[in-house]
């Protein structure tokens, strides 16, 4: 199963074959998040040398940031096998129950957006985490019966973009509770060069770090730039990256210095001009630039709050004078942002 989320200028996943292709498969291979990988390296090692399974992981951190390659590195790590599923996809409790019960020793068992788990499906799946058991209903009313199974011993690796909606029951089983965050541009240069060895692109130092620069702290926004860079470059620059080819492909598809496509200066502009920089509720925020509220607030809110173009307040989303700046206006004298200054 692949993350469908559409991320920088609209570009959507990339092909199955490439993506899987670029996905690190080991630790070692994994540029970045270098205290996450020494806490799970750790974990990993421990288990393997007590023999026993690892401790159930939870994942959290915006897109793209490599949750699934992670969960992914770990199965590879203690030499299993991983089942991916999400939380969407389970929508009833024998769903849950035909994956547990197929799972064979010391496999992971990994849960994309587990916050979406519907609560029946949840309750199902604290036993199996605890006790590594299983009940089962059987039949309906008066008459209805429970069995118990066992399981096998497995690793639920849980990944979130919503970590504050994943219930505390849940959350308390994990062993591992880790915060993935977002890349330094040094760690997306080194993704850009990593990925343009793998893929056979021409690219010198200056190409990569302008994409690396302009991808949003993502490592996905990294790889589908550089995917979009090459296409250029092969059209239209005898298939070699270099600064001005990087500069100029980004131009075309509408990538500025800071990363921002049009759908986020979009939603600065609906801030700062439509309603006079805020506050605007996420709904009608969502509505005036086109998009889903969930689109919003998962895609590009967060990377909008990381740079200090938006604040979140109790009466919604509010610019700041960094957004007025990066619009080239100038914050009305009284407002928020220009106190900001």
């Amino acid at each position: 199963m692949r993350d469908e989320t559409i991320l920088a200028g609209g570009f959507g996943p990339l092909d199955e074959e490439i993506e899987a292709t670029l996905r690190p498969r080991t630790l070692d291979e994994f540029v970045g998040q270098d205290l996450v990988k020494e806490r799970l390296r750790i974990s990993i090692e421990a288990a393997r040398s007590l023999g026993k399974p690892l401790d159930h992981v939870l994942l959290s951190g915006p897109p793209g940031l490599g949750k699934t390659s992670l969960a992914g590195i770990i199965a590879h790590e203690l030499g299993t096998t991983i089942r991916k599923t999400s939380g969407p996809a389970l929508e009833r409790p024998g769903d849950l129950a035909a994956i547990l019960s197929n799972l064979d020793p010391g496999d992971v068992f990994f849960i994309d957006e587990i916050h979406r788990v519907p609560r029946a499906v949840e309750e199902v799946l604290y036993p199996a985490m605890e006790d590594f058991e299983l009940d089962i209903v059987l039949g309906k009313g008066p008459s209805a019966t429970s069995i118990r199974l066992d399981l096998a011993r497995f690793t639920l690796v849980g990944a979130t973009t919503r970590i504050g909606t994943v219930s505390a029951p849940l959350r308390d089983r994990f062993g591992l509770v880790e915060r993935v965050d977002y890349y330094t541009p040094e760690d997306l240069f080194l993704i850009v060069r990593r990925s343009a060895r793998i893929l056979g692109v021409d690219i010198d130092d200056d190409g990569a770090r302008i994409i690396a620069e302009r991808s949003r702290g993502t490592a996905r926004v990294a790889n589908r730039l550089l995917a979009r860079v090459r296409d250029f470059a092969v059209a239209r620059a005898e298939g070699r990256i270099d600064g001005p080819v990087a500069e100029r492909a980004l131009e075309v598809f509408e990538i500025d210095r800071l990363g921002l496509d049009k759908v986020d200066r979009a939603i600065l502009e609906a801030v700062v001009v439509k309603f006079g920089g805020g506050p605007v509720g996420l709904g009608t925020l969502a509505v005036t630039v086109g998009e889903e509220p969930e689109t919003v607030e998962d895609a590009y809110e967060p990377f909008l709050l990381q740079i200090g173009m938006l604040h979140r307040t109790p009466r919604g989303r509010v610019a700041t004078a960094g957004a007025y700046r990066h619009l080239g206006l100038e914050p009305p004298s009284g407002s928020q942002a220009a106190l900001d200054l």
